[in-house]
């Protein structure tokens, strides 16, 4: 049996990965700090005999004993408001984590996928981004931790690709939507929806005219499926190049939901992207991929999964008391 290791596993994104894998008739080996992952979303594997989970920061050395075929390394806050309050940890897990687990890679002779974002085109002066562009980035702004962070990432992998000639991949994640997502964890979906759910006013930042494009997580992780098997090794774009403003999607929320609330304007924050669309071509060129499901379908999936959540969770401000991680 193949075995892999994904860290993260217990995130929005790194979840649905365990359930490909053991689909997949994988070994799945989860690894996971539980910072802003929740075990709720991986507790459905445990009585699996080929499923095991590590409470573990990848932060520290990453011992995994026995072969190890693959590793997905997914191990990151990834909405602003969780690395805002983890500004450091951010920063190391994609350094030092990253460090460790392309260490283990080699160790083992295991190929080796790391998850970069669409953050490292900053706010892009490119429209669509394409993976020749290098980015707009403000290194030293509030959340230039993340996307520095996943830069470094980058460069270390294609560091040790190129000096060691270890296994790698790298993909470029743009807004990915789905069930597990926290309602309060700051990204729009959820953020929208819970406010809908809740009767408050959806609230948009800035006027509502940046775009965003959104990829429901069955065709995100499909799409890293299919690069991990590929030979492919330069990073490349994984999203939906369906393209709409902050806006309409707000308007699309309110025509789902049924709501009567209005929509609120404030400050946008700062160096937020005005636009993100993927340029897919080399996904659909080289991965035989692009995106399925229609963004109209996933939110009906998606909001019949926030609509099921308990009261408690629906009302639920803070994931966790961040205060004494450093």
């Amino acid at each position: 049996m193949r075995k892999i290791l994904i860290t993260g596993a217990a995130g929005f994104l790194g979840s649905h990965l365990c359930d490909r894998f053991i689909d997949e008739g994988f070994h799945v080996i989860a690894m996971d700090n539980l910072i802003t992952g929740d075990l709720n979303n991986i507790s459905h594997l445990f009585s699996l005999s080929n499923f095991e989970f590590h409470h573990h920061d990848v932060t520290k050395f990453v011992h995994v004993s026995g072969k190890l075929d693959y590793i997905l390394h997914f191990a990151s806050p990834a909405s602003p408001i969780d690395y805002l309050k983890i500004p450091i940890k951010t920063l190391k897990v994609g350094s030092l984590g990253t460090l460790n687990l392309l260490g283990l890679a080699k160790e083992k002779g295991a190929r080796i996928l790391v998850a970069s974002t669409s953050e490292v085109y900053g706010d892009p002066l490119v429209h669509p981004q394409n993976e020749e562009y290098y980015g707009n980035v403000n290194p030293i702004g509030p959340r230039g931790v993340y996307d520095e962070a996943k830069r470094f990432m980058e460069s270390i992998t294609m560091a040790y690709h190129r000096h060691h000639g270890l296994d790698t991949r790298i993909v470029r994640i743009f807004n990915t939507y789905g069930s597990r997502m926290r309602l309060n964890d700051g990204r729009v979906v959820p953020a929208f929806m819970g406010q809908a759910l809740r009767g408050e006013d959806l609230t948009v930042f800035g006027d509502g005219s940046q775009s965003r494009s959104f990829c429901y997580i069955d065709d995100q992780v499909e799409g890293i499926y299919r690069l991990l098997f590929s030979d492919y090794t330069d990073p490349i774009n994984i999203g939906n190049p369906n393209e709409t403003t902050i806006k309409e999607f707000a308007e699309e929320i309110i025509a789902l939901t049924g709501t009567k609330q209005k929509v609120i304007y404030k400050p946008l924050p700062q160096d937020d992207p005005t636009q993100r669309q993927p340029d897919i071509s080399k996904a659909k060129e080289i991965l035989g991929w692009e995106p399925k499901v229609h963004r109209a379908e996933g939110l009906k999936i998606v909001y019949d999964y926030f609509k099921s959540l308990s009261t408690e969770e629906l009302q639920k401000k803070e994931h966790r008391d961040f205060s004494t991680t450093r």
